[in-house]
């Protein structure tokens, strides 16, 4: 058999290869740079490489081709869109990242050791998070513009696997920690095993792991339609598992209350916007002529979501708790996006992955920033009167919430007013009564949260507001501004997203 030599575009992949060299880099200076120096020599390169990667980004966004890597790889207005989203994102988290009060002195301690004690007295920090940070974003770089089967697969996992590890290395709470990542682990382990089943049914049912070539086949109608049905289901289960629809949402609020509070506001941005692209390709290219074989049980599985998000959400004392099911209730609302299969849809689907992202991470560098002699409080009721100790960071806070609920004059009212007209335009009525009736409801438990907040004393347990370091008063910021201006004057950013958001089928 010949050998064929592998033909890619470097400079259409350079985004992904910056950050996996950045990524790399990290591993060297943890293997040979003095302890003292690596803090900083860390921060420095990963927010190089991540500034470097958006740059490489943006001089390349007007080039389109399909074979950025002989056909795995497409380069289009989508991918772009999503790589910009997931880089900015990421460079926000880094941001939070950095302060290493969020995790733990040494990771392979065990909890309560004197090895963990001699670590915590000689103010040992955890640099390893910066390069796991960027061989994830790396992964999340792939995710949305891989265009075969087997390098989606890869992408997923590289962007995992760090995940996994990341979610393990809180400072505090050490055993939550640790049950939250061996969780993450073990539902993700089987979600990719569901993933990669459902690449065999499709494998099987077209003879073709590129999206093109499944889609030649749901055109012609020649496979076996069984394969295809169960193709999708099994593919569909490891990608919502991503996003934590329901009924594959069990991992996310152990997972986000017992994370590092950093890593928790990464996971939930960031990766949301590498697995929704995913999604969104998959569903928009692939599968989009066999609408009738998934729509009705994505359909159910939406307003499942919306509903169960919004509703448990309601009973939440912690915060992140309060905050993961939240997100499950926002991963209702993208669905209709993806099942509306329009161009709208698609738009709408983008501008709200970029609004709710931001939002995000502005609302857990806050979390942060609550604590008491123990560490973060998660309480809801010891936030009462936050509002009277910080009024700044409880406004800022509550504008993150009422970003959440939709409400006008914030980003989160034109996300969700785009991507509901997308719904009721495809004729998903359904999807529209269910996700505003959600939306109301949602909006009685951030109300309730600044209610708290604002017009209740404080209590006098010893929760307190730390003054954030540079770093994390800049993600704050630049979130706050970000989520401001996209509510007040939008439009800009849906015009561009209008005229790039194209997939190259």
């Amino acid at each position: 058999m010949e050998f064929i030599s592998p033909t890619l575009n470097y400079a259409q992949l350079a985004p992904i290869l910056i950050v996996l060299a950045g990524a790399l880099a990290g591993v060297l200076i943890e293997a040979f740079a003095p302890r003292a120096s690596r803090y900083s020599s860390q921060l420095f390169v990963s927010i190089f490489s991540l500034v470097a990667s958006f740059a490489a980004l943006m001089r390349v966004r007007t080039q389109t081709s399909v074979d950025a890597a002989m056909g795995s790889v497409a380069f289009d207005g989508v991918g772009v869109l999503l790589q910009g989203s997931i880089l900015i994102i990421a460079v926000l988290s880094i941001f939070l990242i950095a302060d290493q009060e969020n995790f733990t002195a040494l990771a392979a301690s065990v909890p309560g050791s004197e090895e963990e004690r001699d670590a915590v007295q000689s103010d040992l920090r955890v640099t390893e998070v910066f390069p796991l940070t960027l061989f994830a974003v790396a992964g999340m770089l792939l995710f949305p513009v891989a265009t075969d089967l087997i390098t989606l697969f890869v992408a997923l996992e590289v962007l995992s696997l760090p995940l996994y590890l990341m979610a393990g290395l809180s400072r505090r709470r050490r055993l939550a920690s640790q049950e939250a990542a061996l969780k993450y682990f073990l539902l993700g382990a089987f979600s990719s095993a569901f993933f990669l089943l459902g690449i065999a049914y499709l494998f099987g049912y077209s003879g073709s792991i590129t999206l093109a070539g499944i889609q030649a086949s749901v055109i012609g109608g020649a496979g076996n339609d069984v394969f295809l049905l169960l193709g999708i289901a099994f593919i569909s289960i490891g990608l919502l598992f991503k996003v934590g629809a329901v009924p594959f949402h069990a991992w996310s609020p152990d997972v986000y209350q017992g994370a590092p509070t950093a890593i928790t506001g990464f996971m939930a941005a960031a990766t949301k916007v590498a697995a929704f692209g995913a999604i969104l390709r998959i569903f928009y290219v692939a599968i989009a002529n066999a609408e009738w074989q998934w729509r009705p049980a994505m359909v159910i599985i939406a307003i499942i979501t919306m509903v169960f998000g919004s509703v448990v959400a309601i009973t939440q004392r912690d915060v992140k708790r309060m905050l993961a099911y939240s997100s499950i209730a926002h991963a209702g609302f993208l669905l209709a996006g993806v099942i509306a299969l329009s161009k709208t849809g698609l738009e709408a689907s983008i501008f709200y992955l970029f609004a709710y992202g931001v939002a995000t991470i502005g609302a857990f560098g806050i979390v942060t920033l609550v604590r008491d002699a123990s560490g973060e409080v998660g309480d809801l009721n010891r936030w009462s009167g936050l509002g009277k100790r910080s009024p700044l960071l409880a406004s800022a806070f509550a504008f993150f919430l009422l970003a959440f609920a939709g409400i006008p004059l914030t980003s989160g009212f034109i996300g969700k007013f785009s991507i509901f007209s997308a719904a009721y335009e495809s004729g998903s009525t359904s999807i529209l009564i269910a996700g505003v009736l959600s939306s109301a409801v949602a909006a009685f438990f951030y109300i309730r949260v600044i209610v708290l907040m604002f017009f209740k004393d404080p209590v006098e347990d010893g929760t307190s507001v730390v003054i954030p370091s540079a770093l994390t008063t800049i993600t704050i910021t630049v979130a706050s501004v970000l989520t401001l201006i996209l509510g007040i004057y939008p439009a800009p950013l849906i015009d561009f997203i209008a005229t790039t958001a194209t997939f190259i089928r």
